[in-house]
C-alpha cells in the first residue's frame, strides 16, 4: 500500500485561543476539546487537522523545543467570494488575530488575505475574483 496524506497537525501554545480560532474559520471542533492534550477535527473530504499542546508533544520528545520565527507552514481556506475574504478577514482581526496581509486583488485572479493563527502560522483567505462560469 501507498502512504497517503491523511492530517496536517499544530503544535499550540495556547489550546483554546488555537481552537477558537479554527472555529471562526468554521472548523467543526468538539465542544469540550480545551481540555485535551491532543484535538482533531476531521474536514470535508476526509484530512484531519490535529492539534497537540506543548507539553503533550514534549512528552513524546523530550527536546522538542519551538521554532523561533515565522512559521513555515501555511493553511489556506477557500471562501464564497471576495467579500467573504474581507468579511473573514475583519472578524478574525476584530478577535485578535494578527493581520498579516490585508485583502488585496492578487494578479492571479483571486482575492486574497492573510492572517496569522495565534502560533503564527500563515492562514489564507482567498476566493476567485470573478464567479466561476
Amino acid at each position: 500500500m501507498t502512504p497517503r496524506f491523511d492530517a496536517v497537525g499544530l503544535v499550540a501554545s495556547d489550546l483554546a485561543a488555537s481552537l477558537a480560532f479554527y472555529r471562526r474559520l468554521g472548523v467543526e471542533i468538539p465542544a469540550d476539546a480545551e481540555s485535551l492534550p491532543h484535538v482533531e477535527a476531521t474536514l470535508p473530504g476526509g484530512l484531519r487537522l490535529m492539534w497537540d499542546t506543548e507539553e503533550t508533544v514534549r512528552s513524546i520528545d523530550p527536546d522538542w523545543k519551538p521554532v523561533p520565527g515565522a512559521g513555515r507552514i501555511a493553511l489556506a481556506f477557500a471562501c464564497d467570494g471576495p467579500a467573504e475574504v474581507d468579511s473573514t478577514y475583519a472578524e478574525l482581526v476584530a478577535a485578535g488575530a494578527e493581520g498579516h496581509k490585508e485583502p488585496w486583488d492578487a494578479p492571479w485572479g483571486q482575492r486574497y488575505a492573510v492572517v496569522l493563527d495565534p502560533d503564527g502560522n500563515s492562514v489564507d483567505l482567498f476566493a476567485p475574483l470573478t464567479p466561476a462560469p
